[in-house]
């Protein structure tokens, strides 16, 4: 008969058993333990770097944007209110300075409020545990974080002072709506700065933290006001407020100004300079790093170029983008320096900068670059006569090209100068023709045009150059630039959007200078700005007239899909460009669109613009001679005592000084005027 195993033995095993089973748990918690303690930061990780909110400005120094993935304004904690501070302290962590990261009276005494209230009225985790977690560790629930977050704390009260952790957590808090830190949640509550928030206004932005979807105002005015005025309890039960402050608060509504969407300010501008931000520091600096980048926009001229084209480019019809049609760009620079002033590069909400981007058919705001290249050689000049009259050309291919006139009339022996202000396509096809295509699309290039095609089956070293007929076309951007070399004197500015960038701190960055150069003689410049403000005072440009002194040029495409008109002033030049998106003709039931909305709208701003400035002529160099009386039908002098030159044809006339007429128009011969000698003399007809 087996023996039975005795009571004892059994009690001895299951002791062993429980024994090795407690030792295994023991140590795979140390273990875990340990490898939590080994996870431990070293106090040189415990930095706090947030993102940072990059602020674009104005030439002004007024902001125009804000680039960001989280919006956040840092402040130090000096620049925040007394009462401010107090507010999140009683809400959020009221023995701050007294414990060492970890209260944990403050999370039993939590639990006991919050069983006892029936509803969650304190938390539990201390300033620093909430900075850990924000600045460091993710909001998974789990305990795993949770010993973390405690791991962190320790090391945080380790390095920082109170005061550094309390300034870092007031600017990392988030507030809902895109908003993280005081600064950023008071201007988009109250819009106004931090040091601008009064008390009622402290407790509610205290508020909202425990619960950004429960306690915004936006989303719940009367959770809201609750749990505003448990903070102002709390702050008068701590002794930070007194009775009558309190009621005073309490008593108080909350009133809001919505900064959740700031007003779009020049968006085509600003996704200018974000491009060019990010190609030289990079998207994660742009968006995070707070940039302080000031910029050489006028915000004045901003908004007047934006009513103008809004007021003068009538809308025909939307297209399937929902972006209204034709569309219309506009851009200013300051003659000298280039600076950007004004940039409109479209009227909606795309991407697509029409004032940078859209490569557009000049039409014959491209003449200009022909006859300066002309008046530069010297061997022409604004008296220089030309016949106006039907010409076939033979070109290179054997090809024949006959170029027509607006309205297809002709004027027969006509000036150069006359030749620009009625733009007269015969004459500036004939020019091209004398100076060779080459020689044009050479000045235009160094005048600042980088979008032409000069080899290839398909060119523009061609005689339609001199009409705007190109491969590719030409930005609004780049033909403000080149007309500037008029306005400054054959000075080319680069132009330029970005004068300065700073670091949080202040600290400068980059900072941009103007980048000119001399492309045009001074002379040249002159002669074509004098040619070019006949355009706008009797010419095709009669309706861009400020009633001051300016110059520039039309352009309309024969098919109506582009028009332009490009002026300045002896400081402004400015470009406008309007035309559809799918280049389709600007023909609509009762009407057509071409320059002279362009001149017009170019008028209405530009009008504005210069109201109240001091009227400024056009600085006239060493090297010009005149006026000197001309005969408009040769281009030769005409002497005072000659009366075979009628008035009617009789003009005034600047020179570059060596160019000047040397010989007497034949009609002032004696021969000449035997004729008008009978009449005198013996009456009649």
């Amino acid at each position: 008969m087996a023996r039975q195993a005795r009571p004892g033995r059994w009690r001895r095993l299951l002791l062993i058993a429980l024994t090795f089973t407690i030792c295994i748990a023991v140590g795979a918690a140390a273990g875990v333990v340990a490898g939590y303690f080994r996870s431990v930061p070293a106090l040189d990780e415990v930095n706090f770097d947030p993102k940072l909110t990059t602020y674009i400005y104005d030439s002004k120094g007024r902001v125009i944007a804000r680039l960001y993935t989280e919006n956040r304004v840092p402040v130090r904690l000096h620049e925040i209110p007394e009462h401010v501070r107090l507010a999140f302290l009683a809400a959020e962590d009221d023995d701050f300075y007294n414990h060492h990261g970890i209260d944990f009276w403050g999370i039993a005494r939590a639990m006991w409020v919050n069983l006892r209230t029936g509803s969650i009225q304190q938390g539990g985790s201390t300033i620093t545990q909430q900075l850990a977690k924000l600045a460091f560790l993710t909001n998974d629930r789990t305990w795993s974080r949770k010993f973390k977050e405690l791991l962190w704390s320790i090391q945080i009260e380790r390095k920082y002072t109170k005061d550094e952790i309390l300034e870092a957590y007031l600017n990392v808090v988030y507030f809902g709506h895109g908003a993280y830190g005081v600064e950023a949640a008071s201007q988009i509550f109250f819009q106004k700065h931090v040091g601008e928030v009064n008390l009622p206004e402290a407790a509610l932005l205290a508020a909202i933290v425990n619960g950004p979807g429960y306690y915004s105002p936006f989303y719940d005015m009367d959770a809201a006001l609750r749990r505003r005025n448990f903070v102002l309890r709390r702050m008068l039960e701590l002794g930070y407020i007194t009775q009558p402050q309190y009621e005073e608060a309490v008593a108080t509504p909350i009133e809001l100004k919505d900064g959740r969407r700031p007003q779009t300010i020049a968006p085509y501008f600003v996704t200018y300079v974000r491009d060019q931000l990010i190609d030289r520091y990079g998207a994660q600096m742009v968006y995070t790093g707070g940039l302080r980048v000031y910029t050489t926009l006028d915000l004045e001229m901003q908004q007047a170029a934006e009513q103008a084209i809004e007021a003068m480019v009538p809308v025909q019809e939307t297209d399937e983008n929902g972006l209204a049609q034709p569309q219309a760009a506009l851009v200013t620079l300051d003659a000298q320096y280039g600076y950007i002033r004004a940039m409109v590069g479209g009227r909606g909400g795309d991407q697509f900068n029409r004032a940078v981007q859209a490569v557009r058919q000049p039409g014959s705001a491209m003449k200009p670059f022909v006859f300066a290249a002309a008046i530069d050689s010297k061997k022409y000049t604004p008296a220089t006569v030309l016949v106006d009259e039907p010409t076939t050309f033979t070109l290179t291919t054997g090809e024949t090209w006959t170029p027509r006139n607006y309205g297809n009339d002709h004027a027969g022996p006509v000036t150069l100068r006359t030749a620009l202000e009625q733009s007269i396509n015969v004459i500036a096809a004939k020019l091209i023709d004398e100076i060779g295509p080459k020689t044009a699309v050479d000045y235009a290039k160094r005048m600042g045009i980088t979008t032409l095609a000069e080899t290839g089956r398909l060119n523009d070293v061609t005689l339609s150059f001199a009409l705007g007929g190109l491969t590719r076309g030409v930005t609004p951007l780049e033909m403000a630039a080149a007309y500037a070399v008029f306005a400054n004197g054959g000075i080319l500015p680069t132009p330029l959007a970005i004068l300065r960038v700073e670091g949080p701190d202040g600290t400068v960055i980059d900072e941009f200078r103007p980048q000119r150069r001399l492309v045009l003689s001074p002379e040249t410049a002159y002669i074509m700005t004098d040619m070019m403000r006949g355009v706008i005072e009797r010419g095709t440009g009669v309706g861009a007239n400020i009633g001051r002194p300016a110059a520039g040029k039309t352009g309309t495409t024969s098919s109506f899909t582009d028009a332009w008109f490009v002026g300045y002033t002896p400081s402004l030049v400015t470009a406008v460009w309007i035309g559809n998106d799918d280049n389709e003709p600007m023909v609509y039931p009762g009407r057509q669109i071409g320059s002279a909305t362009a001149s017009r709208t170019w008028q209405r701003y530009m009008s504005e613009v210069v109201k109240g400035t001091a009227v400024e002529e056009f600085a006239r160099p060493p090297g010009i001679v005149g006026p000197l009386a001309i005969d408009a039908t040769n281009g030769k002098l005409v002497s005072e005592s000659c009366s075979g030159v009628p008035p009617e044809e009789r003009i005034y006339e600047i020179f570059i000084e060596g160019t000047q007429p040397t010989e007497t128009s034949e009609r002032c011969s004696s021969l000449f005027n035997l004729p008008s000698i009978f009449r005198r003399w013996f009456g009649g007809s």
